[in-house]
């Protein structure tokens, strides 16, 4: 008998502390985001598609540290990572300090057919303006918020699983608050910050992105399938992680068929999940709300 086709999928705002004033948003901000990759799941949409809708959802709420109200550098700019992985191809896009464009993540989505991988600077702004993505001035990717306040929150991320039993991962990310110009971090690197690939799994990771790719954290975390749960895997790496070379983060993640998985050793990470075989979403700011709710 042939087993019923599933979909699943979940997202994440950040490995950091939410505090009091900003976890109602963080919430609706993530149910939002999950929402919009779930319409494209069960419209019978690829998981690349919904990876994407997810992350332009939470790009464009200040809440997060990607797209609008990403955190500004040492020199009192934006300047943006983002990256894509299709699990069907092994196809990966990615930009690294880009700026004055409205959607990261859809920059690298166009560039997950191209030859190059990963684009950089005024060259990853050049490719966004000849495949017509929204273009604006760097500005205007500063909330009122974000000017002359400290960021709390980092990389976006998203993971899905199709009806057709593809996986698909994607980051989107601000950097970190004052960092100095130029750099890049863990979001934008494959077996860094993320990877996707069918028959094996997906992953998004978040935190401090130094440690994050000194540890080639997400390539640790598939060679850990099948032989650990996702969750179980994202516990094993990131304390790992947190051992060998300092540093706290997060991940979220599923197996070939479907299994969520979801971990942090930072004080919080909002996370939304669904899947085809649940009646509503999941929505924390925590790991231990989800073991304290069952």
């Amino acid at each position: 008998m042939t087993e019923p086709r599933r979909w699943a999928i979940i997202v994440h705002g950040g490995a950091h502390e939410v505090p009091a004033e900003k976890a109602s948003a963080s919430r609706a901000g993530c149910l939002a985001a999950l929402k919009a990759g779930c319409r494209v799941l069960e419209g019978d949409g690829s998981a690349v598609e919904a990876v994407e809708a997810a992350i332009r959802v939470l790009e464009d709420d200040p809440t997060f540290n990607a797209g609008f109200g990403s955190a500004l550098n040492s020199d009192g700019r934006v300047e943006m990572d983002s990256a894509m992985m299709d699990g069907r191809t092994l196809d990966v896009g990615a930009v690294a300090g880009l700026s004055g464009v409205r959607h990261p993540v859809s920059v690298a989505r166009t560039l997950l057919r191209e030859k190059e991988i990963l684009l950089v600077g005024d060259g990853a702004r050049r490719f966004a303006q000849e495949h017509r993505a929204e273009l604006c001035a760097p500005e205007d990717m500063i909330s009122p918020e974000q000017r002359g306040a400290a960021a709390t929150h980092d990389t976006v991320g998203c993971v899905a699983l199709d009806l057709n039993g593809h996986l698909a991962a994607g980051t989107s990310t601000g950097g970190l608050d004052g960092q100095r110009a130029g750099r890049v971090g863990d979001s934008p690197l494959p077996g860094c910050g993320f990877y996707a690939q069918d028959g094996v799994g997906a992953v998004a990771l978040t935190g401090e992105g130094e440690s994050l790719a000194r540890m080639m954290v997400a390539a640790r975390f598939m060679f850990a399938l099948p032989e650990f749960t996702p969750d179980a895997a994202l516990r094993e790496q990131l304390e790992a992680m947190r051992v060998a070379v300092g540093g706290s983060g997060g991940g979220i993640a599923l197996s070939a068929g479907g299994e969520i998985g979801w971990w942090h050793n930072s004080p919080n990470m909002p996370v939304a999940y669904v899947t085809a075989g649940m009646q509503q979403p999941r929505i924390y700011l925590a790991k231990a709300e989800e073991e304290q709710h069952g």
